[in-house]
């Protein structure tokens, strides 16, 4: 994937869930399976690395507070499957919206074997402040209907959240930077949650536990506030200044797009005033994704699936590429930088000796079609054949 290359034929050998030779020609062991793929093009299983098992299409405001968290949990069980059988192998979930550390029992199950799903890296519940982004506004206060999202209204705060996050099982923390935003005027606004020195607390509390921060964040000031402070990943990221994005290239923090999400909801509005605002942003986030990708600032593929339905978040790829990207860059985005965000770049996002045997197939050649990424007809993961 590095060099870009695609090898005709290919072939890929397996042994103990790991990729022994990977070429034009490998060996073929006595006793060795072959599976023959025909004129399918062998690729690492995908990264996606912003999903929500937790969540379906649907309110997701009521979904939250209706459902008990075993349901959710079957929930996120049958979102797990459909991602792997697309083709996602690896994942990171970015906050179960409510349903506590659940998804560390989700993904412990995945690694057993009880399963099937992606490899994941969870968050447990997202960081939010007070009346923030993932709060529950907007119900009768005297119900004091529960957040989505665990309160932390201070730095001190965050770090002791953090603390009982990873103690809960999480593997990374999610924070909310930014909650409402909107068009005034014709410029775009963002409110942001927590400052920059709160938020450094929160990356210095991470690194001590050997673990990073990535936030929603929609714009400014928030991004500069993230990127100030050293977090892992940007997502959403619709607006980034000009020193936002020097910051990001420089310390290699990646902006994680989610476009399939806003075109969902720009096509699945309650409204035609809330269409026409899903659709302004759209088209805005379009065109800071070309500064952006001017300015050099590195990508990961994140989708936000969940909102929208699960198996179904390889549009992003397509989105990546219709607003300006190279289907190659797209698939360096998701392979090697999702490897690295996802902190599995020495097992994942390659078909090379030693890394896991996350295999994919698909029609045709990505390079040239991107969409072909939406019709995988065979997966592996760790050796073991999911579809076929």
């Amino acid at each position: 994937m590095e060099a870009g290359r695609i090898l005709t034929p290919g072939e890929v050998l397996v042994e103990g869930g790991k990729i022994v030779a990977a070429g034009s020609s490998v060996a073929h062991p006595t006793g060795a399976e072959t599976i023959d793929l025909g004129d399918t093009t062998l690729m690492p299983g995908l990264i996606d690395a912003h999903v929500h098992l937790f969540l379906h299409p649907g309110a997701e405001d009521l979904q939250t507070v209706s459902e008990s968290v075993p349901q959710r949990v079957i929930t996120a069980t049958l979102a797990a499957r459909a991602d792997l059988l697309a083709g996602f192998t690896a994942e990171r979930d970015m906050g179960t919206e409510g349903a506590g550390p659940a998804d560390s029992a989700v993904r412990d199950a995945i690694d057993q074997g009880q399963i099937p799903g992606p490899r994941m890296r969870v968050s447990g519940n997202a960081i939010n402040i007070l009346g923030g982004h993932e709060d529950a506004l907007h119900y009768n206060p005297e119900q004091h209907v529960l957040p989505n999202a665990t309160y932390a209204n201070a730095g001190d705060e965050l770090v002791a959240v953090i603390r009982q996050q990873i103690k809960d099982g999480a593997d990374f923390i999610k924070i909310y930077e930014t909650g409402r935003d909107f068009f005034k005027d014709g410029q775009f606004h963002s409110i942001v949650q927590y400052s920059e020195p709160q938020l450094a607390q929160a990356v210095a509390e991470t690194g001590r536990l050997y673990t990073r921060v990535a936030v929603h964040c929609e714009g400014e000031p928030g991004a500069l506030y993230a990127a100030q402070a050293g977090v892992a990943s940007i997502d959403h990221a619709d607006q980034l200044s000009d020193e936002t994005m020097r910051l990001m290239r420089e310390k290699q923090i990646y902006a994680v797009p989610t476009f399939t999400i806003q075109e969902y909801f720009a096509a699945h509005a309650s409204s035609p005033e809330g269409a026409a605002r899903e659709h302004q942003l759209l088209d805005y986030h379009a065109q800071e994704f070309h500064r952006q990708l001017e300015h050099g600032v590195p990508m990961a593929v994140g989708s936000d699936v969940g909102p929208f339905p699960h198996g179904t978040q390889a549009r992003e790829f397509e989105l990546m590429v219709q607003y300006g990207m190279k289907p190659l860059d797209v698939l360096k985005a998701d392979l090697l930088n999702g490897a690295k965000l996802l902190d599995w770049d020495r097992e994942l996002g390659a078909l090379k000796p030693g890394y896991d045997a996350d295999i994919i197939a698909v029609p045709g050649n990505p390079l040239d079609d991107i969409s072909v990424l939406k019709r995988v007809s065979f997966v592996m993961k760790g050796g073991v054949v999911y579809r076929r």
